[in-house]
């Protein structure tokens, strides 16, 4: 099956050498979208906030209709109309992801570029009610509460030169979405995770943590 290259830091040090080294050597270079078809048995095809099979379900595509795949990421396996497979396809027309499980390309290849760079990727856990996006091209994150599990979501982020962790909650409770505009400079680079942990003014201690993602401000 077809894999991701998805840049994901475990620790600071790497997000670190990963933001040197792109301000030296400059932006990478991104292939152009491409387009696919959605092929379902017939029932239209859940777009969902996060690239997993349990993420919030943003809206539905129709079966049969075409799609601009922006870049594609590495999420969680899902059995489609093509086999088993954890590749899923950033759709920005539709604010959300679909399995590419799901969709003809006419290629067994990868067709898009990588997702978490300048994509408004959002990533959740599959065991965290928390979500979240980064909106690249006005520096907002918004941050979602999916369960009542007692927990508020919350985003942990880190800017160019390990300046952070700096935290945007969200405690309103399940259902419920915060919009927050946060400083990052012109082209700047931010790291961030998404997580759940009780509200806090202090250092929180952080829960069912995503996978890092680094993004950048358009």
């Amino acid at each position: 099956m077809k894999r991701s290259n998805l840049r994901r830091m475990a620790g600071m040090g790497a997000v670190l050498a990963t933001v040197g080294a792109l301000a030296v050597g400059g932006a990478a270079t991104a292939s152009a979208a491409a387009t696919g078809t959605v092929k379902t048995a017939g029932d239209p095809l859940n777009v969902r906030r996060a690239p997993t099979a349990g993420a919030t379900a943003v809206k539905t595509v129709a079966n049969g209709a075409s799609v601009t795949i922006d870049c594609q990421i590495t999420g969680s396996s899902v059995t489609g109309t093509y086999g088993t497979g954890t590749l899923w396809d950033y759709v920005p027309a539709l604010g959300g992801y679909i399995s590419d499980t799901y969709v003809y390309t006419g290629s067994d290849q990868r067709i898009a570029p990588d997702c978490g760079v300048g994509s408004g990727s959002g990533q959740c856990a599959d065991a965290c009610a928390g979500e979240a996006q980064y909106r690249s091209s006005d520096s907002h994150f918004l941050v979602y509460d999916t369960d009542a599990d007692g927990y508020s979501a919350v985003v942990a982020y880190w800017l160019k030169g390990g300046a952070g962790p700096f935290y945007v909650w969200n405690s309103g409770g399940e259902g419920t979405k915060v919009d927050k505009a946060v400083t990052v400079p012109h082209g700047g680079w931010v790291f961030y995770k998404v997580c759940v942990a009780n509200y806090t003014t202090a250092k929180p201690d952080l829960k069912s943590c995503s996978d890092g993602i680094t993004d950048f401000a358009a």
